[in-house]
């Protein structure tokens, strides 16, 4: 079994519950940031500097409720590790007994079709490991904001023209009251720019208000367009008569015996009305401001050899303790006293920061830093074995494939598929 990093004697614990980023403004637990709220985002000055500078500083938040157990992580075997190696405290130890175990696996297994609990009733506990594992994040929100121009039919009214006043920057406009809750996933808001319309000649019909017919023009140059072009009758064929099967003929009622008849899409005028501007011949256009906000992340897992074979994304779905938790504009890699290891860690994944789009600016980082607790427990029952593992404070129960006890005859994928 692989040794602990810390004991439950430990004090250094205390410590490491709020660790700010080095080189930022809170650098210890002593202290704790100030929250910035939406209401103080909405009330600070727009135009220079559209949002206040107390939102890019340091933000320490409490991590998640310790679970009532002794504290204990998994020993990564490297002597540079620093004192973690031998007693740091840097998560909590879950301790569990054989009914706790099994009960957990029984439940696992009853959400199962057609997995049966025999092999979780009754084979026989041979080792339970702790391979806790370090999972770390780097949340960039960023505003991105670009200029799109819009133009619809001008037909009459007030234009809100460079007359009315001086039309703004993209980063000129104030849209505190469109700004989402910080680290939101993404969201989008389209916002007319101020000041920005302006009348111009329609492009489709170089400001005429119709143009050529596509039917009785088709092969004509623009503008050179003819009146009064006749298509043949499609009843009689240009004849103008109608035959009848007794061989008599009657006059054609569609063309009126003419043979011809005006062209269906603009009456024979030869013009027909521009579906850009309408027939007003004039395009109003305005611009117009995407802002978006996104929410990019850098993830990394350190786990132990015991724990490899699980996927990252259990564990970063599970739920861990807290060792650092910082935000600021922009995080610097996180300070451990006694590690070597953490210090390594974070600024690995500070390197891996998600790179940012030109027209982007970046409002806040968050950087942080858990533990989540993993237990592997290997079952036997006789020559036969398998093991799980229970991961997180929630103890969830992750069982990829080697349950001895299924009877699915390859049919499980198929029902995963189905969501049954």
């Amino acid at each position: 079994m692989e040794q602990p990093l810390i004991s439950p004697e430990s004090k250094i614990w205390s410590s490491y519950e709020h660790v700010g980023s080095a080189g930022s403004a809170i650098q210890t637990a002593s202290f704790t940031g100030t929250e910035v709220n939406v209401d103080e985002i909405r009330s600070a000055a727009a135009y220079s500097n559209p949002y206040p500078p107390s939102l890019h500083a340091a933000l320490l938040s409490s991590p998640e409720p310790l679970y009532p157990t002794e504290q204990v992580t998994g020993n990564h075997g490297d002597e540079y590790y620093g004192h973690l190696t031998q007693n740091a405290a840097n998560a909590q130890r879950q301790v569990l007994d054989e009914v706790e175990i099994r009960e957990l696996l029984i439940d696992h297994v009853g959400h199962r079709c057609c997995w049966g609990s025999r092999p979780a009733r009754t084979w026989r506990i041979r080792a339970v490991e702790d391979c806790n594992v370090y999972v770390g994040t780097l949340e960039s929100f960023v505003e991105e904001r670009e200029t799109v121009t819009e133009k619809k039919p001008y037909l009459s009214g007030e234009v809100d023209g460079k007359e009315k006043g001086p039309e703004l920057g993209i980063w000129e406009l104030d849209l505190r009251s469109e700004f989402p809750v910080l680290f939101t996933p993404r969201k989008e808001s389209w916002t007319v720019i101020p000041h920005s319309e302006a009348v111009e000649k329609c492009s489709g019909c170089g400001g005429k208000g119709n143009i050529d017919c596509p039917t009785c023009n088709a092969d004509k140059e623009s503008g050179l367009y003819k009146v009064n072009e006749m298509n043949p009758c499609t009843a009689c064929y240009g004849r103008g008569l109608i035959a009848h099967d007794d061989g008599s003929d009657s006059i054609c009622k569609q063309c009126n015996g003419k043979g011809k008849i005006p062209c269906a899409t603009c009456g024979s005028s030869g013009l027909i009305k521009c579906e850009t501007c309408r027939g007003s011949g004039s395009l109003l256009s305005h611009k117009v401001a995407v802002v978006r906000w996104k929410t990019f992340k850098a993830r990394k897992v350190s786990a132990t050899s015991g724990a490899a074979s699980v996927p990252d994304e259990v564990f970063h779905r599970a739920k861990g303790v807290q060792l650092c938790n910082t935000q600021a504009q922009q995080c610097t890699p996180a300070f451990f006293a006694d590690s070597y290891f953490l210090n390594k860690f974070s600024s690995e994944i500070i390197a891996e920061r998600a790179p940012v789009p030109p027209a982007a600016r970046v409002i806040c980082e968050r950087h942080i830093i858990s533990v989540v607790p993993v237990t592997r427990v290997t079952m036997t029952n006789r020559s036969r074995s398998f093991s799980f593992y229970i991961i997180g404070t929630g103890r969830e129960v992750y069982l990829k494939d080697s349950y001895p006890s299924r009877f699915c005859w390859g049919l499980c994928p198929c029902l995963d598929w189905l969501n049954l």
